[in-house]
């Protein structure tokens, strides 16, 4: 079962939440994301898509913090979506001492990388502030270890590519993960670029 093997924090936390058994995605996602290749993942809405990600992310850092660095990055669509997925994260971080951040929109870069210097685990950001911050010099990726796309299907709908592109060219030695309801053309070109010997989960 793919809860078995998490982290006995997050194997807690989900006692706490009631989740007993993995959706079906859940069951065909989380091992093949743990063994740390690249993924395509594509399911439909509510099959546990974002719980997937949260899981597999705090898994891979071990649900403690380390350094200052950034060891994992999500990108969302837009900052309400990002706000959204921060309050998710901080269910599972409570009584951690993982870090999360959200890059909020609504803020002043120079706080936001004032912020993010004093030390962050999970950075949290959309396309166009997360660029932002990279140009200025404000975030460091040289320690991220899993970088994923929540609901990525906004990138075939929207010119996001050029962003998302400079985004992952800073970034080295890491996984990509993209979840999105479906696989579309715009999704697959990624293969040319940083989703390399990508698998694809779908169900």
């Amino acid at each position: 079962m793919p809860f078995r093997k998490l982290h006995p924090h997050l194997k807690e936390k989900l006692a706490t939440f009631e989740i007993t058994a993995p959706t079906p995605f859940q069951k065909a996602s989380i091992s093949t994301i743990k063994s740390g290749t690249n993924v395509f993942c594509t399911a439909l809405e509510n099959s546990g898509k974002t719980t997937t990600l949260i899981l597999t992310t705090l898994n891979k850092l071990k649900c403690e913090e380390v350094g200052t660095a950034p060891r994992a990055i999500v990108l969302v669509e837009n900052n309400d979506k990002a706000l959204e997925l921060y309050y998710v994260f901080l269910k599972y971080t409570r009584s951690s001492s993982l870090r999360v951040y959200v890059a909020n929109e609504r803020e002043h870069i120079d706080l936001l990388k004032s912020e993010i210097f004093e030390g962050v685990d999970v950075l949290i950001a959309t396309p166009k502030i997360m660029h932002k911050l990279l140009l200025l010099e404000g975030v460091n990726t040289t320690q991220t270890k899993i970088f994923s796309i929540d609901d990525a299907d906004f990138l075939a709908q929207k010119n996001y590519s050029a962003e998302v592109l400079s985004i992952t060219q800073s970034i080295s030695k890491c996984q990509f993960v993209m979840y999105s309801q479906k696989m579309s053309p715009a999704l697959r070109r990624f293969e040319d670029y940083f989703m390399q010997f990508a698998k694809v989960v779908s169900t």
